[in-house]
């Protein structure tokens, strides 16, 4: 068996811990103390935030897409593949390290999707940069934390209440799409999402590419036209 290797370490948001990128053979992991947020091998949900977004913007013309969250790259990666080449792709990303690492040690697995001319990585809180736009994206994709029941973060915690979703539907133009991203279900967040005025649809989608394994939750809630 090939041990674990720690490459670097970061500060986590808010302090209380420390972020860990660890390799195994050509295996990426990104730990928050004992617990894992995410590896490499497991990519299938992230990808689907991606495509299942697109396939509801596929009559929109010259599409404006905010992603929350860099991670390993697989929901950038998923969304380029299927967007087309006259979009424009916001990403976002707390933690600078998480992007130094894309660029470094993960670089191959990143797959030169950072420099990608549509794409825009900008290292801040998401949550700010969507209190300040105003009906400018087509679709927003939060992978952030472990979902609405957060991990990392108090703070994340306000994306998904009442408030942070209003300024999300402010932040989409008509027709637009919030497409959330978590580790499991949560009744109450459904129920927040449609009554802030979303048109919801829950999926439930393999974590990995195989037919086998846990399912994560994505919601897909779409804005009035």
């Amino acid at each position: 068996m090939i041990p674990w290797v720690e490459l670097d370490s970061a500060e986590a948001p808010g302090g209380k811990e420390r972020l860990r990128l660890k390799q195994r053979g050509t295996e990426f992991s990104i730990m928050l103390g004992a617990n894992e947020l995410m590896n490499s091998r497991l990519s299938g949900s992230e990808e689907a935030l991606a495509t299942l977004t697109q396939e509801r913007l596929a009559d929109v013309a010259r599409p404006s897409i905010l992603i929350g969250g860099l991670g390993m790259g697989f929901t950038l990666r998923a969304a380029l593949a299927v967007s087309p080449k006259d979009a424009r792709i916001d990403v976002v990303e707390l933690v600078p390290s998480v992007v130094r690492w894309a660029r470094g040690p993960m670089a191959e697995l990143h797959a030169g999707s950072l420099d990608d001319p549509r794409v825009t990585i900008v290292e801040s809180d998401v949550a700010k940069i969507i209190a300040r736009a105003n009906a400018a994206y087509d679709a927003i994709l939060l992978d952030v934390d472990n979902g609405p029941k957060g991990l990392t973060v108090e703070a994340n915690d306000a994306l998904y209440s009442h408030r942070g979703l209003a300024a999300a539907r402010a932040a989409l133009k008509p027709n637009g799409i919030l497409a959330v991203w978590s580790q499991g279900p949560d009744a109450r967040f459904a129920a927040r999402l449609r009554q802030s005025g979303f048109e919801v649809e829950e999926m439930r989608v393999r974590a990995s590419r195989s037919k086998r394994g846990a399912r994560h939750i994505i919601w897909l809630a779409k804005t009035p036209a």
